[in-house]
């Protein structure tokens, strides 16, 4: 093609500005210098030269003087006007001057010698151009507009200079048919638009020409070093490439990406923003629709509120029309396109360029990579062009115009040429991914945006939520998280598909008609069999979505079971029932494997059909274009445009099941949404005023006091008998200036039926303690929260006084009234409030108790002594830093209890509320905490003190007291009013608190409920923190100050796990491996073999018309061409093509299924067989998260990033191979960016995977945060700290937003980057091919091959990396799994086998003890030391020591559970060590101390093996004293458990676990402080039905209360692992010195 451009040159050809031919018409100047067309060109040099002599030494000599002292981020401060313009002008102006220089080399091809004047003085503006933006980018971050003056003067000279040369183009007759005018005209506007920019700037900022210039402020975000997210303030060019995450991304190597890294969000993205731009959207649409609904004018409606501690929203009522949640999205996303110079214009516009150019010269790729297909083809004009011209047979052109000594060239014959049209491929691939990447970013940006605004609009929507919403089962924690965690985020990824709503249609239309222009009818057959295919392709999906729907809900009835079995592995090994339960486990797992079975060959058929359709479809176009007529035009152009195109087509396609089913997830979600904003809303709240603090002078007077116990074993009838008034207690209220809460008529409900509080006339007194007494159920917490305003009011009044004698500065008035007639207004202080049930913070012990004010160290410590705190907080690892868990899950009822209490204490507000605070409390708690902190710390304040109590012992202490019946009151008044008013109330009284000192008289001093609290935290804590996870191992050490470490740990971060990888690919077996590799390569060769056959058939085609027309032949078919030949291999080639397409799919999701299935099967039975200490220490979650996150991973994430990672890895070397092939110089190129790709992906890895990690770690507390807000409604409210808790909110909703927004822009930073790779690859491709066919003779065929595949690469290279960051972070999985498989497991084998040991052993129960000591590991020390006892047949054994003495350990002996290094346990004359695991723990029977049932029957969990008749199971629950019990559950023995045996109570739990041991009758019973939850009484029967039942047996009791272990034949007192006392107890209690013997003293 160049020979028709430049002819033959001589090697004596001389270079010249204005060429060197003799008698040239270049250096003629006799009509005047400005006639000449080179003087015109050297004249337009002048500016730029000036520009860049004038410039450079700015640029680079003491810049940094001329700097802003500002602190800001230097590098993205935009102030200037027209700032955005000027970038868009600047790019056009670069375009249009490479096309300048383009058009002056193609134009000097007709010269005899080199004319430079032609596209010198357009290289030189380049350079300028490129200077100008530069230069004015420094000038613009240093805030230094003066420098301007040099860019003014510039723009005035080019502008001048181009305007000249355009009049005299135009004087000369040079006109549009001359491609050189066009672009001078263009100049001249770009030249003069510039320059209006540039005045802009001078009257924007008055630097010059004015007196005074304009001051300009940095923008408030970039003042604050915090704000990192760059974005919004970086300029046009660093926005479209995401140059300013450069120093992110790479910074990710040395230091691990946290929160404090990524900072904070910028003002117009943070979650309160965005929900006020949402709340006025919604309230701009409620106005609509009221307008339209209602008579009433708009401006009636009241304005949105937002209050100064956070926002809040205006009720919505039931019964009004609530304004869509859709509809607000129109409305939404205006504010945020304005709000974010640049944005808009980079993604708002996006759609239509993304298209045309995809079209003209890219095809716009899917956004997920299963839709990535893997036919080669990809733009239609560009491939098109390119082959077309180099297969032109006739390469000769008009001459072109000589005017003005030059020569000028037309558009048409400038695009002619192959090398421009390579060029304009160029900037068009550039061009469309730019688009591309800026509508994705910008979607998911404003996705991001409403989901922030959404969550905190549902926060303001529960913050007013009625609490009967709850109560009632109208609304759960889980629904509202639901909506927080799933409808939100299906909001989100709509907006990030909907785009494809509008563009598919676009797409599909301008395909067929294009494949209509290229192949006639026969395309609109090929688009038919897409068409047809594409309901098939919806269908599929569909079935996947209910496939794993199915497997999701098998997935959660095995974590059922799994953690079951996880919770109750003691007593599953101690039984020897673990192989039961693990049989349970894998039929659940079999039957998640089959749903998962049915899910992976949905998903293989899913994959196959994205494969195979395009295949189908070209196959059947071409056989039916080259069948249907002679004249069919097959030549390479046709062939390889036609493939782009079907590409078009099919993708749209493909994508409407992922829009549609988006779509409607989206409706459905809006409607729940909608809903939700309509619920029930409490009264409508004003602003809180905040109540005065308490002086804190005051605060030396908190004391730490010692312990007192109220004496109840003498009950005082005297005192009750002739009662009167407390002494200091102030006289009865009368005056209403003395009361603080008055109730009068009041009907308070829940639901809309009948009240449940029904005429309450209440009041109660200030600075005294009134205590609401009553039968269970009879309202009393009711009251309490009506008194708060949380129930709805039918009728009455509630009016809350201000506290007496105290300044009312800022209040309105002293008295607010709630009243039905004066509206929904309350106003009230704070009101300190524990609630029934105790609510905790996932926080620290310290936090849960200030609640979110000052600490204040000697009142913090006075109310911890109070609610005897500091035994519990010593026990903790961290002592009150450490973190309690969600609800307080690592304590137990009673410490919750007491938090929750010392919450109330803490607080300074006048009035509390305690609803029931000693339920959960022992006695010696709850008058300790009477008399410490009610008493005492509360009344010295002289606090209103409200105790809703059920032990009216605690009565005489009331100042007021308010008894209640049946939702009313039944009387108030002092103790001494009720007496004379209600004798037989008051009598009543005496008589329950004659029993409950009764009761108080059982117990015990030394060990009660507390005690056992304390031991059970204490064994929790060490568990916890024996050993860390292997998440904070590396945590830790990424943290470590070590740089040896630290550097370490980076290059862990920096490798791909190839280990686990082998791991993982080892299990498939070796039958599936081979075919999976295999498979894979075939099948790509196939598709390599497909398009090169098309190619080297549409080569010959072009041929055989050469041919034809030497011939004379009318048709190639007439000289003997035939295409059935071709066309039989290319259809053999295209078959088999897609039945490896289905062969790959299959092997894949087989190869994920036996890997899932082996590992699931290694991991369950490492677990199960592996020792106690594995589970004592390793946090149970950390083991659970195995089987949970990880399984799910290992089952439905590996195997689909596994073959999107193969199939773009094999797809990209697989187009590089292509391109080699064809053009070997290409392989030159390819080493530079090889290795700017692996620098690449290198970081990208790293910084992809630590947000990743970040976003979903941020994710856990905002929804944790909502769970304990629901949870926690009433206390919150009861507070005041709505706005604290709002704020709490939006900082965990920022922090999560920014973590997701940072993951967004590190995907397009990297999706950036290998686009414009791939766009070099194409350019590189096309330069080689064209350059190689023109003068090697390479087949047009090939050349269009080979673009085809260059431009597949930036794709495939893109999600390459991806796939890879993905597998990385996956395969931690694996490597979680691996590492628990390396656990030693028990060792169940013996030296005798199971069939060795009689089935009747041990027959007698005698136990000979030699020499015993065990410990718990190796690197442990001894718990048992040198024990020797013998135990004969038939013995009853106590044992008893202070905790930590090791009568544990010496029970989990005989089970060998423990490490038994020294002596040996001989059991009717067989050494237990020597027996089966199996067969040994079978034979005994344990009660532990903590009860444990099982989900299932009662029959399953009294004999889970099955072995037991019915009359044996009754008669052992009849000895347990449950037969009564069970016989009144529906369904007898088959009656259902809960998890946890959350139906029964503690003791009854304990009893069953008795009667569990009763049905094995083994010879030996061990009993571990079994009776430590049941009562006295039941207790004592039990020890009489243990020793009639056992009587023939051995039984070894381990005590808790020393008195159960007298009647025992022999107790063994153990101290610090020895045995101290071995005797008969009459022998022990008749020794004065004897240890068990005080402890029999301290036990009475």
């Amino acid at each position: 093609m160049l020979q028709r451009y430049k002819p033959s040159l001589s090697p004596r050809m001389s270079v010249a500005f204005c060429g060197s031919e003799n008698g040239s018409a270049a250096y003629n100047v006799d009509a005047g210098v400005l006639n000449n067309g080179c003087f015109l060109d050297a004249l337009t040099v002048v500016p730029h030269v000036f520009l860049l002599f004038i410039t450079f030494p700015i640029l680079f000599i003491g810049w940094g003087s001329q700097s802003s002292k500002v602190h800001i981020h230097h590098s993205t401060w935009l102030h200037f006007p027209g700032h955005n313009l000027r970038w868009l002008l600047t790019f056009i102006l670069l375009f249009v001057l490479v096309c300048e220089i383009a058009e002056g080399i193609v134009s000097d091809g007709f010269t005899q010698s080199l004319h430079l004047h032609l596209y010198m003085p357009a290289a030189l503006a380049f350079m300028a151009a490129i200077t100008s933006i530069i230069y004015y980018h420094n000038i613009e971050t240093s805030n230094f507009p003066k420098l301007l003056l040099a860019l003014l003067i510039y723009w005035v000279l080019a502008f001048v200079t181009k305007t000249i040369k355009f009049a005299k183009y135009n004087e000369h007759g040079v006109g549009l048919g001359q491609l050189r005018f066009c672009l001078t005209g263009l100049l001249v506007l770009l030249y003069g638009l510039l320059l209006a920019v540039e005045v802009n700037v001078i009257l924007g900022r008055r630097y010059m020409c004015f007196k005074h210039p304009t001051e300009v402020k940095p923008p408030e975000d970039l003042q604050d070093l915090g704000v990192r997210f760059l974005q919004p303030f970086v300029n046009l060019l660093s926005k479209a490439s995401y140059w300013w995450m450069n120093t992110f991304i790479t910074s990710a190597h040395r230091r691990p990406i946290d929160l404090k890294v990524i900072g904070r969000l910028p003002i117009a993205m943070r979650a309160l923003t965005n929900y006020l731009r949402l709340r006025a959207a919604f309230e701009r649409q409620r106005a609509v629709t009221r307008v339209s609904t209602d008579p009433r004018p708009a401006s009636a409606s009241p304005p949105p509120r937002s209050t100064e501690n956070g926002p809040t929203l205006d009720p919505t009522r039931r019964g009004e029309e609530p304004p869509s949640v859709m509809g607000k999205e129109a409305h939404s996303r205006a504010p945020y396109r304005g709000s974010r110079v640049g944005s808009a214009e980079l993604g708002a516009p996006a759609g239509l360029p993304v298209d045309l150019a995809g079209v003209a010269g890219g095809l716009r790729p899917a956004p997920h990579p299963q839709h990535h297909l893997p036919l080669p083809g990809r733009p239609a004009g560009g491939i098109s062009g390119i082959v077309h011209h180099i297969s032109r047979e006739n390469r000769t052109s008009r001459p072109p115009v000589k005017l003005l000594g030059i020569y000028f060239i037309s558009s048409q014959e400038f695009l002619a040429n192959a090398y421009v049209l390579a060029v304009l491929l160029f900037f068009a691939l550039l061009l469309q991914r730019t688009f591309l990447q800026a509508s994705y970013y910008v979607a998911i940006e404003t996705g991001i945006n409403l989901r922030g605004a959404i969550q905190t609009k549902i926060y303001n929507k529960i913050m007013r939520l009625c609490t009967s919403n709850m109560s009632m089962g109208e609304m759960t924690v889980g629904q509202i998280c639901n909506l927080v965690a799933i409808d939100t985020n299906q909001l989100m990824w709509f907006f990030f598909l909907c785009p494809n709503l509008w563009a598919m249609p676009f797409q599909i239309v301008i395909g067929v008609f294009l494949l209509y222009y290229l192949l006639g009818i026969s395309a609109l057959i090929g688009a038919a069999v897409i068409a047809v295919l594409a309901p098939v392709q919806y269908f599929v999906a569909t079935k996947l979505s209910q496939a794993q729907k199915s497997t999701l809900e098998y997935s959660s009835e095995r974590l059922k079971k799994t953690n079951e079995l996880l919770r109750g592995i003691k007593l599953l090994k101690l039984y020897a029932w673990e192989h039961i339960f693990r049989l349970s486990v894998e039929e659940t797992r079999h039957k998640e494997l089959t749903s998962l079975r049915a899910f992976a060959l949905y998903t293989s058929v899913s994959i196959f059909m994205n494969a195979a359709i395009p295949i189908a479809a070209v196959l059947t176009t071409f056989v039916v274009h080259v069948n249907l007529s002679e004249e069919a035009d097959l030549s390479p152009a046709v062939a390889f445009a036609s493939l782009s195109l079907f590409h078009i087509l099919v993708t749209p396609l493909f994508l409407l099941s992922s829009v549609v089913r988006s779509t409607v997830k989206a409706l459905v979600s809006v409607q729940k949404l909608s809903e939700f904003f309509c619920s029930e809303e409490i009264g409508e709240e004003q602003d809180p005023k905040p109540t005065t603090q308490t002086s804190s002078t005051n605060h030396n007077k908190y004391q730490a006091v010692p312990l007192k116990v109220v004496n109840r074993k003498h009950p005082a009838r005297e005192d009750w008998n002739s009662y009167g008034p407390h002494e200091g207690a102030a006289p009865r209220a009368t005056e209403e200036e003395d009361i603080c809460i008055k109730i009068i008529s009041g009907y308070f409900t829940w639901t809309d039926g009948a009240p449940t509080l029904s005429n309450v006339d209440i009041k109660i007194p200030f600075g005294q303690l009134t205590m609401i007494v009553g039968q269970v159920g009879c309202g009393k917490s009711s009251l309490l929260l009506a008194a708060l305003g949380e129930m709805q009011k039918i009728s009455g009044s509630v009016t809350w006084n201000s506290q007496p004698n105290q300044d009312s500065e800022g209040e309105e008035s002293p008295t607010e009234k709630d009243t039905a007639g004066e509206g929904d207004i309350r106003k009230r202080g704070s009101v300190a409030y524990a609630s029934q049930k105790p609510w905790l913070l996932n926080a620290t012990v310290v936090e849960n108790i200030i609640f979110e004010m000052p600490l204040n160290k000697q009142r913090y410590k006075t109310v911890i002594d109070a609610c005897s705190l500091q035994p519990d907080i010593d026990i903790l690892p961290q002592g009150d830093q450490t973190e309690i868990g969600e609800r307080g899950i690592i304590l137990s009822g009673g410490q919750r209890q007491r938090i929750s209490v010392a919450r109330a204490l803490y607080q300074q507000t006048h009035v509390v509320f305690l609803d029931d605070p000693f339920s959960a409390l022992d006695i010696h708690l709850s008058d300790h905490l009477l008399q410490e902190g009610i008493l005492k710390l509360l009344r010295e304040e002289k606090r209103t003190v409200v105790l809703v109590t059920h032990k009216l012992q605690y009565l005489l202490h009331a100042d007021w007291i308010i008894a209640m019946k049946d939702g009313m009151i039944q009387t108030e008044g002092t103790l001494k009013d009720i007496q004379n008013s209600e004798p037989d109330l008051f009598e009543q009284w005496k008589t329950l608190m004659h029993r409950q000192d009764q009761e108080f008289e059982k117990e015990t001093v030394d060990e009660g409920v507390t005690a056992l609290e304390r031991k059970n935290l204490r064994r929790a804590m060490y568990s916890r923190e024996a050993v860390k996870t292997e998440e904070e191992d590396e945590e830790d050490s990424a943290d470590s100050d070590e740089e040896d470490n630290l550097s370490q740990v980076l290059r862990q971060r920096a490798t791909i796990p190839w280990r686990s990888c082998g791991r993982y690919l080892s299990l498939a077996g070796l039958l599936l491996l081979p075919l999976l590799i295999l498979s894979q390569l075939l099948k790509h060769s196939f598709m390599v073999a497909i398009d090169y056959w098309l190619a080297h058939w549409t080569s010959h085609v072009i041929a055989a018309k050469i041919e034809a027309a030497g011939h004379n032949c009318t048709l190639p078919q007439s000289c003997g061409f035939s295409h059935s030949s071709y066309l039989r291999v290319f259809s053999v080639l295209c078959c088999l093509g897609i039945a490896l397409c289905l062969v790959t799919c299959v092997a894949v999701e087989c190869t994920g299924l036996r890997v899932a299935r082996e590992l699931h099967h290694a991991l369950l039975n490492k677990i199960i067989l592996a020792p106690m200490r594995l589970f004592e220490t390793t946090p149970l979650g950390n083991i659970l998260n195995r089987f949970s996150a990880d399984t799910n991973t290992v089952d439905q994430h590996i195997p689909a990033t596994l073959e999107c990672l193969s199939r773009s890895t094999l797809l990209c070397v697989s187009a590089l191979g292509v391109i080699s092939y064809v053009t070997p110089i290409f392989l030159i190129t390819l080493v530079p960016l090889t290795i700017v790709c692996y620098f690449i992906q290198k970081y990208f890895r790293v910084a992809s995977r630590d947000l990743q990690q970040l976003d979903d770690s941020t994710q856990l507390p905002l929804l944790s945060h909502f769970s304990e807000t629901v949870e926690g409604l009433t206390t919150i409210r009861a507070f005041r700290y709505e706005a604290r808790f709002r704020q709490r909110l939006l900082e965990y909703t920022d922090a999560n937003n920014i973590s997701s927004l940072f993951l967004t822009a590190a995907n397009r930073w990297l999706e950036v980057r290998m686009e414009y790779i791939g766009a070099c690859v194409v350019l590189v491709a096309a330069v080689a091919s064209i350059t190689n066919s023109l003068y090697n003779h390479l087949s047009t065929g090939l050349v269009g091959l080979g673009l085809t595949y260059a431009l597949m690469v930036s794709n495939y290279l893109n999600w390459m990396v991806r796939n890879l960051a993905d597998m990385e972070v996956q395969l931690g999985s694996v490597k979680r799994i691996s590492s628990l498989l390396q656990t030693e497991p028990e060792n169940y084998e013996g030296l005798l086998s199971a069939a060795q040991v009689p089935d009747s052993w041990p027959q007698r129960g005698e136990i000979q003890i030699q020499n015993l000591s065990v410990r718990y590991d190796s690197t442990l020390k001894p718990v048992l030391k040198h024990v020797h006892a013998h135990i004969r047949p038939g013995q009853k054994v106590g044992i008893c020591g202070r905790t930590g003495s090791g009568k544990s350990s010496f029970s989990l002996a005989f089970f060998r559970m423990v490490d038994t290094f020294e002596g040996r346990i001989i059991i009717d004359g067989i050494d237990i060590a020597q027996l089966p695991l199996q067969t040994l723990r079978s034979r005994f029977s344990i009660i532990l101390q903590d009860p444990f049932l099982f989900s299932g029957t009662i029959r399953f969990n009294l004999d889970p093996e099955r072995k037991a008749t019915d009359c044996m199971l009754w008669e052992a629950l009849e000895i347990a004293q449950l037969k009564t019990v069970v016989k009144a559950l529906p369904g007898g023995l088959d009656a259902m458990v809960t998890e946890g045996g959350e139906n029964f109570s503690q003791g009854q739990r304990q009893l069953f676990c008795l009667a569990r041991a009763f049905v094995r009758k083994s010879s030996i019973l061990i009993m571990d402080e079994a009776t430590a939850s049941i009562d006295m009484a039941t207790e004592s029967i039990l020890q009489k039905v243990v020793m009639t039942a056992f009587a023939d047996r051995t039984v070894v009791t381990i005590a808790h209360r020393v008195h159960t272990i007298l009647n025992a034949d022999v107790v063994i007192v153990m101290k610090r692992g020895i045995i101290l006392e071995y005797d008969k107890p009459e022998v022990l209690l008749n020794r004065e010195e004897s240890v068990f013997a005080s402890f029999v003293r301290a036990d009475k």
